[in-house]
Order: structure tokens, then C-alpha cells, then sequence
């Protein structure tokens, strides 16, 4: 009885070790442009794009976290009502700071 329970144990710690390595590597990566690579692909996802709104604020002196901007969407509103104007976000920011350019 006792042998039985200990190789449950293993069992299960070695698929908690299998499971804990395999989302370890599953970390998103992002170009520095703000676009995720997915198979050789680039997408605009939103995880990328809040990640390059952080890396332009910071380039204009803004300190805004890249993890408050995803999770906090009134923070990301001000954050674009700053450096919103900047081309390389303006599609991103327009999403959540609309501009009333071009809507009549």
C-alpha cells in the first residue's frame, strides 16, 4: 500500500516539474516594434502592443509599467492622452482615447 501511494507522488510531481517547465517556456515573446512573433509570423496582439506603449512612454520620461497598462485601462487612457499623438501608438491608443479626427 505504502509503495503504491509513493509512486502516485512521483507521478504527480513529475507531471507538476513536466507542466511548470512547459508554460517556463511558453513565454510570449515580443519584437521591439511591438508585434508578437507566432510561427514566424508578426501579430499586433494587445500583450505586444501595451509592452511598446510602455517602451515609448518611457522614451518621453513617462514612467508607466508595462503590466498597469495592460491591467489597469484607465491608466493606459492617460498614458495615451500624453504620447498617444506619437505614430508608432497612435492605432493602439486610439482604441482606448478615440480621436474625433476623420468621424463626422
Amino acid at each position: 500500500m505504502r509503495q503504491k501511494n509513493s509512486a502516485a507522488i512521483y507521478l504527480v510531481a513529475a507531471c507538476a516539474a513536466v507542466t511548470w517547465t512547459q508554460s517556463a517556456s511558453a513565454k510570449i515573446k515580443c519584437t521591439a516594434d511591438g508585434y508578437q512573433d507566432v510561427n514566424g509570423a508578426l501579430l499586433a496582439t494587445p500583450y505586444c502592443q501595451d509592452q511598446f506603449v510602455s517602451t515609448v512612454a518611457r522614451e518621453y520620461g513617462v514612467y508607466a509599467p508595462a503590466d498597469k497598462i495592460r491591467n489597469n485601462p484607465n491608466f493606459k487612457r492617460h498614458v495615451c492622452r500624453l504620447i498617444g499623438q506619437d505614430i508608432r501608438i497612435k492605432e493602439t491608443c486610439d482604441q482606448v482615447t478615440p480621436s474625433a479626427r476623420g468621424r463626422f
